[in-house]
C-alpha cells in the first residue's frame, strides 16, 4: 500500500506587509477567501490523506467559513512563530500516522497537481523536496542606497511551497530545533543534517505578500473568452430605427418582437456566448408577450448582470452595423456613449463600426440592417 501523505497548511500569521484590513488569507479572491481556494487545490488531489491547517485562535469563525463543506480538513492553533506553528501542526497530524507529508503556505492558492505530484514522486529519492524556480533577476548587495556589490546568481534558486517530507524525519527535525529562527522547513531538515533536494516549481505559484502580490494572482486565475453575436431585422413602417440604444431617424421602422434594435441584439448573444450562457431567444423568447416592444438595452444589460455575477468583466465590445441607410456616421459617438452607458463601463471599451455591402444581398436591396458584434470578456 502506498504511504499515506498528510497536507499541512501554514495560515496562521497576521501578514503585517499585506496592508489590507485583516489577515491575508482571507482576503477575498474572485469572490472566495484566498484560504479556501489553497485548501480545494488539496482536497481535489486523489492522493493525498488528512488536512490540517495551522490557523491563529482568533480567526476561528474566518477559518470555518473558508473550510466550510470541505473533506478532511481540520484546524490546528498556531504558535507565535512560523516554526512554532509548523511544530504544532505536525505534532496533531502524528495521530494519524502519515508516512508522508506537504507543508504549504497558505497565502499560494494557485498550486496545480502537476507540482504537487512531482513533489511527491521526488520523495522516493530523498527524505525532504524542495520546489525552486531560477533566479532571472541580477542580484544587487547594498548599504543602504549604495550598491556594494554584485551578488553572482549561479547555485542561485527562489524556494516556494508545498516543501514535502518524509513525516518521521521532519517531525524530529521540528522537535530537535524548535524555538530557532528557521525561515523555511527545508532549512529545519537541512539544520538536522537530512537531505534536500529539488524539483522544478511553478513561475505561477505565487505567495500573496503584498496587495501587489494578489492584483497578480487575480491576473493569473483570470481567463479571457470571446464571443459572437449576428442579428438581422427588416424594414417595415415607421419614421425612425434604433441602433445601439440611440433613435436614428428614417424613411422605415425595423421589424421585430422588441424595439428591434438589431445592434444591441448583436451584441447581447455576443455577451452571452462569451461565457457559454445561451442566446437572446433564451433568456427572452419572442414568443413570450411580455417582450413585446421592450427596450433592447434590457437585454444587454441582462447578459452583462449575468457575467458580472459569474465574476467576469467586460474587456470590449466590438459591434459592426451592416446597412446602406441610415447612414451611421453621424450617430457614431451617441451610440458609443449609449451602449457605455448601459453596461457601466467606460467609452473606450466600445466600438461602433458601419459598413454597406456595395448593393449586394438584403442589406444592398435596403431590405432591412444586419449587425454583427464581438465581445472579449474576462473570467
Amino acid at each position: 500500500m502506498p504511504e499515506t501523505c498528510a497536507v499541512l497548511i501554514v495560515a496562521a500569521g497576521r501578514g503585517q506587509r499585506f496592508g489590507g484590513s485583516g489577515p491575508k488569507q482571507y482576503a477575498p479572491l474572485k469572490g472566495q477567501p484566498l484560504l479556501r481556494r489553497t485548501l480545494k487545490a488539496f482536497c481535489a488531489h486523489p492522493g493525498l490523506g488528512p488536512i490540517a491547517v495551522a490557523i491563529h485562535p482568533d480567526d476561528q469563525d474566518l477559518f470555518q467559513a473558508a473550510a466550510q463543506g470541505l473533506p478532511r480538513v481540520f484546524p490546528v492553533a498556531g504558535g507565535a512563530t512560523r516554526q512554532e506553528s509548523v511544530r504544532l501542526g505536525l505534532e496533531a497530524l502524528a495521530a494519524t500516522s502519515p508516512g508522508l507529508v506537504l507543508i504549504h503556505d497558505g497565502a499560494r492558492p494557485v498550486i496545480g497537481p502537476a507540482l504537487i505530484d512531482r513533489v511527491i514522486a521526488a520523495l522516493k529519492e530523498a527524505p525532504g523536496v524542495l520546489p525552486v524556480v531560477p533566479v532571472i533577476d541580477t542580484l544587487k548587495r547594498v548599504d543602504g542606497h549604495t550598491v556594494t556589490a554584485t551578488v553572482s546568481r549561479e547555485h542561485l534558486v527562489r524556494a516556494q511551497t508545498p516543501q514535502g517530507f518524509r513525516f518521521s524525519d521532519i517531525l524530529a527535525a521540528h522537535r530537535a530545533h524548535a524555538g530557532e529562527s528557521l525561515t523555511d522547513d527545508a532549512s529545519v531538515l537541512e539544520r538536522a543534517g537530512g537531505r534536500v533536494i529539488t524539483v522544478a516549481g511553478d513561475e505561477t505559484n505565487i505567495k500573496v505578500t503584498t496587495m501587489d502580490d494578489l492584483a497578480r494572482v487575480n491576473v493569473s486565475l483570470s481567463e479571457t473568452r470571446t464571443g459572437s453575436g449576428f442579428d438581422v431585422h427588416k424594414f417595415g413602417p415607421g419614421d425612425a430605427v434604433m441602433l445601439c440604444g440611440v433613435r436614428v431617424a428614417h424613411s422605415h421602422g425595423l421589424v421585430g418582437h422588441s424595439d428591434a434594435d438589431v445592434a444591441l441584439h448583436a451584441a447581447t448573444d455576443a455577451i452571452l456566448g462569451a461565457f457559454g450562457a445561451g442566446d437572446i431567444g433564451h433568456h427572452f423568447p419572442p414568443s413570450d408577450p411580455k417582450w413585446r416592444g421592450a427596450a433592447s438595452h434590457r437585454f444587454l444589460r441582462h447578459a452583462h448582470d449575468l457575467l458580472v455575477e459569474r465574476g467576469g468583466a467586460l474587456v470590449h465590445l466590438d459591434v459592426t452595423i451592416i446597412c446602406e441607410r441610415p447612414k451611421v456616421g453621424p450617430h457614431r459617438d451617441a451610440m458609443v456613449n449609449e451602449m457605455a452607458k448601459i453596461l457601466g463601463v467606460t467609452s473606450d471599451r466600445i466600438s461602433v463600426k458601419a459598413t454597406t455591402t456595395e448593393g449586394l444581398g438584403f442589406t444592398g436591396r435596403q431590405e432591412g440592417i444586419a449587425a454583427q458584434a464581438l465581445a472579449t470578456v474576462r473570467l
